[in-house]
Order: structure tokens, then sequence, then C-alpha cells
């Protein structure tokens, strides 16, 4: 069943942060396939251009784009104030926008600015945008909230003490929400990945490509689009249907620290 068969000839209208590549690249993409219209955003202004052309050439309906930094009081408000007076309705917001700094453990770490970051993104960002676009949701009739979370929002792990607890935040962030919008007409999820070859490692590592590529050496990971798919889903359900929460993971991944690596030549490490 199509988007359009679900909600009718009126398509709606998505906001997705953190847009410009990875996951959030990959979300843009899954929802402009099921008929909805795009307000991108990211820090990374030209490439996400890159990405809405692209968007344009295959969908036929060009994004709207519109640089933003979520962890920005300033950008958030002007972020939103255009896709306002671009749309007369914003229905679905995808909190995509996160990132992991570093695998220090706190008794080892003297500079607190990866800790900032993390927290500053991944849950005063989500916070600020979802309070920024909550009255247009509601108003929607239709809207629905799909917060980018981790498993490490359901496991900790030594080295993430900072990550996990702002991706346990997510969870809970999700789930109070939840609670506060019942009886309203408004969906909220969580999609929570495992193990995903993106950006993400590199950025975690300070740009360190190797030691990037050492976390995926063995195994076949998710993909991007793998936690698209699931984002596309939750969207495109039946509007009294609530995803609450999906959890997915490689098949080679049991949890956080248990993965089955299968012996690996050390040119492709």
């Amino acid at each position: 069943m199509s988007q359009q068969e679900i909600h009718g000839d009126v398509s709606r209208v998505a906001v997705v942060t953190g847009a410009s590549s990875g996951i959030g690249e990959a979300i843009a993409r899954a929802l402009a396939g099921a008929g909805f219209r795009l307000a991108l955003g990211a820090r990374r202004i030209d490439r996400l251009a890159q990405v809405a052309e692209s968007i344009a050439e295959t969908s036929g309906q060009r994004p709207f784009l519109h640089a933003l930094d979520v962890t920005s009081p300033d950008s958030a408000t002007a972020f939103v104030d255009a896709v306002r007076s671009a749309f007369p309705q914003i229905h679905v917001l995808v909190n995509n926008a996160g990132l992991a700094r570093g695998m220090t453990h706190v008794a080892d770490v003297s500079d607190e600015s990866d800790w900032q970051v993390m927290l500053e993104t991944n849950v005063m960002g989500l916070l600020r945008m979802t309070r920024l676009l909550l009255p247009n949701i509601r108003r929607s009739g239709d809207g629905h909230i799909i917060n980018i979370g981790s498993t490490a929002g359901h496991e900790a792990y030594a080295g993430g003490s900072v990550y996990c607890g702002s991706k346990f935040a997510v969870r809970a962030i999700t789930d109070a929400l939840r609670q506060e919008l019942l009886g309203e007409q408004v969906r909220v999820t969580t999609v929570d990945p495992g193990m995903v070859e993106t950006e993400f490692s590199v950025v975690r590592f300070h740009g360190d490509v190797r030691r990037a590529s050492e976390v995926y050496a063995g195994v076949q990971p998710l993909t991007a689009e793998d936690v698209a798919d699931c984002v596309r889903f939750a969207a495109t359900r039946p509007k009294h249907v609530n995803i609450d929460m999906v959890v997915l993971r490689p098949v080679a991944q049991a949890s956080g620290g248990r993965v089955a690596r299968r012996p690996v030549a050390a040119k492709e490490v």
C-alpha cells in the first residue's frame, strides 16, 4: 500500500534533520519515494544541495532545504521559520541529527568538548527541534515524530558513557512524549539501530578512517538504507497505528559487545 493510498491524494510533509549524508540522506530518499514532500536540514548546505538535486531527479519533486545546526537555538529557529513559510502544514519530524565522539573512559578525559557536542546534538538538539515543530505537527491532524536512537540506548558499554547516556535519553524522551501527547493525533516512534556502516565511526574517531574500518571488520553491518526502510514503514502505517519502537541489528550482532566476526586478511581492515 502506498503512502498516498493511506493518507489520501495530498502528500504529507516530512522534516528530516541531519539529511546531508548517511542515515539522514537515506531517510530523505526513502520518504521521497513514499510520496512525502521534504524539508531537509543539515550543517553542510553544499552537500545537502547535492542530495536534494539527486532526489529531485528521481522523484520529480525538489525538496526544500535550509542550513540547520540543531545545537544552535538561532539556527534551529531560522530553519523552522523557513519551513513554516514554505509549507502550510508539517506532518512528520524525523530527528536524525546525532553523533558519537570518542571512546575515552570517563576517568581519562581531560577535555569535555566531545561530551558537550554529543549532549548538545543528541539530546538538546532533538528536544529543541521537537519543541519548535510540535505546534505544526499537532495542527496537521496526522502528525508523527520519529526519533533515531540506537541500541546504545538499551545497553551501555565501556567508552560509551556519554554517547550511551544520550541515547538512553532519546528513548526516555520518546516514551515521555508519547504519554504527553496521548489523546492527540500524533504518533511517536523511535528507531534504534545497532552497527550501521556510515560516517558514524569516522566522526567518532575524529577522522581516523583505519580505526573506523576496524569496527566493521569481518561483519556485514546494517546500511543506512536498512534504517531508512524502517522509518518509511513506520511513517506509512495507517494513521491509527503507532510503531512505538523498532530495534534492528545485523544478524552477526547479538548485543553491543557480542559480534560474530569472520576471519579477515590484514588488507581488508
